[in-house]
């Protein structure tokens, strides 16, 4: 026998003495449910997916995150993870998207779980307030075009409800995009 084999052999051998005796590790007999969850984790991430307009931006996307880990100070270690697509379908020309052009757009992700922020749904309306929840995340995002690679060509605050941020105005709210405006979105959070 060759001398490698030999000693990867020898090692075996003696890793499987110094097991003997010992049981085989069991599955768990009990199911996985909430109350053996930590505490700190039960019911604590949010699950989120959605697809629409605000403005003259179409978003898709979705992720988790924790309502109770957001926070205003920025920078801050939240626990989120969202991303998804994007795609500008006319200029936009004022706010942090700015110099997006029609059909410029690839990617965007989170960058922090934010707890608040006022918005506008457009130039002439008034100023709102929303906070994240279990039904909302409200995010900064980095948003990437085509050519720019990994280097973020946007950043700016985004929204998106289960519910109408919105419900004095025609229709249903439930995406937001700062600068941009609000706009409607097939959403779905799961906790």
């Amino acid at each position: 026998m060759k001398p490698q084999y030999v000693a990867k052999l020898s090692i075996a051998v003696l890793a499987i003495a110094a097991c003997a005796g010992q049981s085989a590790p069991t599955a768990i007999s009990t199911p996985l449910t909430e109350a053996a969850i930590p505490a700190t984790v039960s019911g604590s991430q949010v699950g989120f997916g959605f697809n629409g307009a605000a403005g003259v931006v179409i978003l898709t996307g979705g992720g988790s995150f924790n309502p109770a880990t957001a926070s205003n100070l920025v920078p801050s270690d939240t626990r989120a993870a969202a991303g998804g697509g994007f795609s500008c379908t006319e200029n936009v020309v004022a706010g942090p998207l700015a110099n997006c052009a029609a059909g410029d757009g690839v990617r965007w992700d989170g960058v922090q779980l934010l707890a608040s922020t006022t918005f506008k749904c457009s130039a002439a309306d008034v100023v709102r307030a929303a906070a994240t929840s279990n039904r909302t995340a409200i995010l900064i995002a980095d948003f990437y075009r085509a050519g720019d690679g990994n280097e973020d060509s946007f950043t700016a605050q985004m929204i998106v409800s289960e519910d109408d941020i919105a419900v004095d105005l025609p229709g249903v709210q439930n995406l937001w995009i700062q600068g941009v405006g609000c706009g409607a979105a097939i959403v779905n959070f799961r906790q």
